[in-house]
């Protein structure tokens, strides 16, 4: 039976339904050309399939054929790919969507286990999974450029990174920090992981299974320091990413505020960016 659905949208860690099937997207590629795995899980019978298809092609969903229409994204963690169902002598609309820039960060190097053990001792606290994934295998990173995500009032710049264990340059390392940022405005439940311009980014340190990352506004930080005030100030923190590694997904470089079109490339095209990246 023919679906009524002719085009849907599908984003990023959701799944839409397409008439036959529901329809997931488990990764976009930016590069040229720009790429998708596609999954369609039929409803009635069959199993599972995924089809990788660049921008512009077609995949089956039961008996139709639909196509990888269009891709919209405001950062590497935030994106809709947008599916449509060909009809015979369809011609397809150019995409309309516009394709993000990856963030471009200069991580400081790895940490080893007992260098993390000793991290969270002189903290006095056990820092959440995410965070400390990230931390054991960057120790902080420096922006190339400023960053941002989008509509949050901050801007992380190259003087400003992302804390990690740095002893020898204060500024950098993350005990420092607290010191020097948390202590006089938050409480010891917070860990204060960047000094970006326009506030602080943090992570708890207290509440197990809380990955996310927060920020609290520069305009937040101000009146009397300690704990009495901190309690109030810390009902102003809004959460930003799920996770650390969310929240490197959702920075995006604030010169690519004018983001790039999403293009679909001639099968030439196509077949000679293979070539390239075949014989780097």
């Amino acid at each position: 039976m023919r679906s009524f659905t002719h085009v849907a949208a599908v984003r990023n860690n959701a799944t839409t339904s397409v008439g036959p099937a529901r329809v997931a997207v488990s990764w976009v590629d930016v590069g040229a050309p720009v790429r998708a795995e596609i999954i369609v899980m039929p409803f009635q019978r069959g199993g599972d399939s995924a089809h990788e298809v660049t921008l512009g092609e077609t995949f089956p969903v039961g008996e139709e054929t639909w196509r990888f229409a269009d891709l919209d994204m405001s950062s590497a963690d935030d994106w809709e790919v947008t599916v449509r169902r060909v009809d015979e002598d369809e011609v397809m609309d150019p995409p309309a969507g516009r394709l993000c820039k990856p963030a471009r960060l200069l991580p400081y190097g790895p940490l080893e286990e007992a260098q993390l053990q000793s991290l969270e001792a002189a903290l006095g606290a056990r820092l959440s999974a995410s965070y400390r994934d990230w931390l054991g295998r960057t120790n902080g990173a420096q922006p190339e450029t400023e960053h941002h995500i989008s509509g949050i009032p901050f801007t992380l710049l190259p003087e400003r990174p992302l804390f990690g264990v740095h002893p020898e340059h204060p500024p950098f390392d993350l005990v420092h920090a607290q010191r020097v940022y948390r202590d006089p405005w938050l409480s010891p439940d917070w860990l204060v992981i960047a000094n970006p311009s326009g506030g602080l980014l943090v992570v708890s340190a207290s509440r197990t299974g809380d990955e996310a990352v927060y920020f609290v506004h520069e305009l937040d930080l101000v009146g009397p320091p300690g704990p009495a005030v901190s309690v109030s100030r810390q009902r102003s923190l809004v959460a930003v990413a799920g996770s650390m590694w969310e929240l490197i997904g959702r920075l995006t470089p604030t010169e690519g505020a004018d983001l790039p079109p999403a293009q679909i490339l001639p099968p030439a095209a196509v077949a000679e960016s293979s070539q390239d990246e075949d014989g780097q």
